[in-house]
């Protein structure tokens, strides 16, 4: 099959899921917003959005729930944001890498060693700069809810220790389809490899790609610890993710229902943070209970080795001031 016709059968399968989600959408008196995600049910996300689930169905009387999808079941984090577009699909929660690609401001999270501690990053999170940025997406008809912590990102391998940017000399990392964590892996000395979430763990088993990069949740939940061996905290970047509402269905919403569904978002991510710590502590107990080698390198190789990209982003229209922003947020 052609690259051509494999994307004019993948665009009909979406649009056949599309009308089938509205059309079972109608048979329900009350308001039911299907929401999308490609995480294990274990995950401190999901667990956060089962949480927004019952503040909803209390706040509505039950006339507005959600029913969540894990697992990718309606598709990659790109394919449910198409389908959030067409306003087949209400919710879904995607990593601001993947947002980038829509809205080019969100480059600025994947930005390496930009928040200079946990606190920073909250601080940042709730700030008006990020409020303003979950509304960017309007003109591509999405719009963000709230930010869920996703900690800090580092690279796991399978067989050979990272305890400096040289050690990634000749390694195939696999990253997100982002243009920033493809430039950042490069610019450390790794070879960047783009390859869905859900495809990896093939990929790693297979030696198509030497290791990846995420936070310790998602390395544990997703098992690819079965595999790679070594885990090198040299924490990158901080990327979070973001529950985001297609504005086709945030349209059709009550200004009562627009209220408690805002609330109810705001509470889960409050919630989902105390979730991160726990499961960011029992991440790593399980990981050196199955001989993973925990290793802490000096960050400072690494921050030097991407201090270049900084001298371009700051020179960037989009991103200078935010960046200037962000940094003023650290001394606060």
């Amino acid at each position: 099959m052609t690259n051509r016709h494999s994307r004019r059968y993948k665009t009909i399968s979406i649009i056949f899921l599309a009308f089938f989600i509205q059309g079972c959408s109608q048979k329900h008196s009350e308001k039911v917003l299907r929401l999308s995600h490609g995480l294990d049910v274990t995950h401190p996300v999901h667990k956060a959005m089962i949480y927004m689930e019952e503040r909803l169905k209390e706040y509505s009387d039950g006339t507005l729930k959600i029913q969540i999808y894990p697992g990718n079941q309606l598709g990659n984090e790109r394919e449910s944001l198409e389908l959030l577009q067409i306003g087949s699909l209400a919710m879904t929660k995607v990593s601001a890498n993947t947002l980038e690609g829509f809205v080019p401001e969100f480059r600025l999270f994947n930005l390496p060693y930009i928040f200079t501690s946990d606190n920073h990053r909250y601080r940042v999170l709730e700030s008006a700069l990020a409020h303003d940025l979950l509304l960017k997406g309007i003109p591509h008809r999405f719009m963000g809810l709230c930010y869920y912590d996703a900690g800090s990102r580092s690279f796991y391998t399978k067989n050979k220790p990272v305890y400096t940017p040289d050690d990634l000399k000749g390694l195939k990392i696999r990253v997100m389809e982002s243009s920033t964590a493809i430039e950042m892996v490069n610019a450390m000395g790794g070879s960047a490899t783009p390859i869905s979430w859900g495809e990896l763990y093939t990929a790693l088993q297979q030696g198509i790609v030497d290791g990846a990069e995420n936070n310790p949740p998602s390395f544990y939940t997703s098992h690819h610890y079965e595999v790679c061996k070594y885990y090198s905290l040299d924490e990158h970047t901080s990327v979070p993710d973001v529950l985001v509402i297609s504005t086709h269905v945030w349209e059709t919403l009550s200004d009562d229902e627009k209220q408690w569904l805002h609330k109810a978002a705001d509470e889960s991510a409050a919630y989902q943070k105390i979730l991160w710590q726990e499961a960011t502590d029992e991440a790593f107990r399980i990981l050196e209970e199955n001989g993973v080698t925990i290793i802490k390198p000096d960050k400072s190789f690494f921050q030097k080795q991407v201090s270049p990209l900084y001298e371009k982003y700051k020179k960037d229209p989009l991103l200078g001031d935010m960046i200037q922003q962000i940094r003023t947020m650290a001394l606060q």
